[in-house]
């Protein structure tokens, strides 16, 4: 053994040292949020029949659905407890392979369906699929059809979420990464990776402008109200970035809120409210290893497992939390399943109609909340 690889094996000796010191003082454990509600639990629970991981929500300009995109590259429509779940497009004509509901290894081939927006003037449903690119498809469902799947003469590694602004007739849409995929997601997190971009599309010239690069996990995208400002969460830094787009701020961000975990899809409410999901709480350990892009990348360099790098991240008891922020940001009510009986791991939060219709990447159902 060379020196080098004597040094590097000190190292991660040390590290491990120091995590198993760290656990046995409850440093997994996730943070309190002051006036939480521990409400999540009585949510409803929809199956999903042979699909996982129904990452985002949509409902049609009839207020027919949900729709949601699973990971065997589908899109469902729920049609009720009649029909219940039926196909209603893909992203993907390369299907023959994609008969598992969750193989990770064939997501660039079957495609993974990802946010979610209809456009309410037309119809059309608009895709984010994580490996094929930004799509769209009409309102009879099928095959999609790519829009863009490059930006600057590079491939898009990792399209994540959008939101639409039907007056100005754009789209704004996320990158992740341009160094991982999708399935890479725990490394890309826990190699402090910063090159995730929020990008705009323009439907008539169907050109492509980046407005921001150097994101920690960008994720995902929500318009205000009054369209003068677009927000993106960085899912590693649990921070959700402010973008003007008009006012004399425009062309510039800032912070617009700082989240005790890791923020998943960001979506308006009819206030002008926004929902944020959690894929779940950060720890002071995990803290330590997101915020030091050295140890992170040390830490994958050694002996690790997908599943025990994300217990890592996620700590012990990785509940449901959702927080509703205000128009400027503030904190105005924050809804937990702190035992986890029903709901954890979520990635968006849809309002309408007095419920909560609530997703994850990483169960087999939705649930559904009813506000009080």
């Amino acid at each position: 053994m060379n020196a080098k690889n004597v040094i590097f094996s000190a190292i991660a000796l040390g590290i491990i040292t120091v995590i198993i010191t760290l656990s046995s003082k409850n440093v997994y454990s996730p943070p309190k949020i002051e006036g939480s509600k521990d409400l999540l639990w009585k949510a409803e629970v929809i199956h999903l029949k042979g699909a996982v991981g129904p990452e985002s929500i949509g409902f049609d300009p009839n207020g027919e659905g949900p729709y949601t995109g699973v990971a065997d590259g589908r899109i469902l429509k729920w049609k009720g407890e009649t029909e219940r779940w039926v196909e209603f497009a893909v992203t993907s004509s390369q299907r023959k392979e994609c008969v598992h509901p969750f193989a990770p290894h064939l997501e660039h081939v079957c495609g993974r369906p990802l946010g979610l927006r209809f456009d309410t003037r037309t119809g059309d449903l608009y895709i984010a699929d994580a490996y094929l690119g930004l799509q769209v498809v009409g309102p009879a469902g099928g095959l999609a059809t790519p829009l863009v799947t490059e930006v600057e003469g590079q491939p898009l590694r990792f399209t994540n979420d959008m939101d639409i602004d039907e007056q100005e007739d754009v789209i704004y849409f996320t990158d992740t990464s341009t160094q991982f995929q999708r399935r890479q997601f725990i490394a890309s997190v826990v190699s402090g990776d910063k090159t995730g971009r929020l990008m705009k599309y323009y439907k008539a010239t169907k050109e492509v402008t980046v407005l921001l690069r150097g994101l920690a996990f960008a994720n995902g995208v929500a318009l205000s109200k009054d369209k003068s400002f677009v927000l993106v969460t960085e899912t590693s830094s649990g921070r959700i970035v402010r973008y003007w787009l008009k006012g004399p701020r425009a062309g510039k961000h800032d912070t617009f809120a700082d989240l005790p975990g890791y923020p998943d899809n960001i979506r308006r409410n009819s206030r002008g409210e926004f929902w944020v999901a959690l894929h779940s709480k950060r720890s002071l350990l995990a803290q330590l290893v997101t915020s030091n892009s050295w140890l992170g990348r040390t830490l994958l360099k050694l002996p690790f497992t997908f599943q025990q790098l994300h217990y890592l991240l996620v700590g012990g008891q990785p509940h449901a939390t959702a927080i509703k922020l205000s128009e400027d940001g503030q904190v105005v009510e924050v809804l937990e399943d702190i035992e986890s009986k029903t709901l954890k791991f979520i990635s968006e939060v849809e309002e309408k109609n007095g419920k909560l219709w609530i997703g994850s990447v990483m169960v087999p159902f939705l649930g559904v909340h009813e506000l009080s």
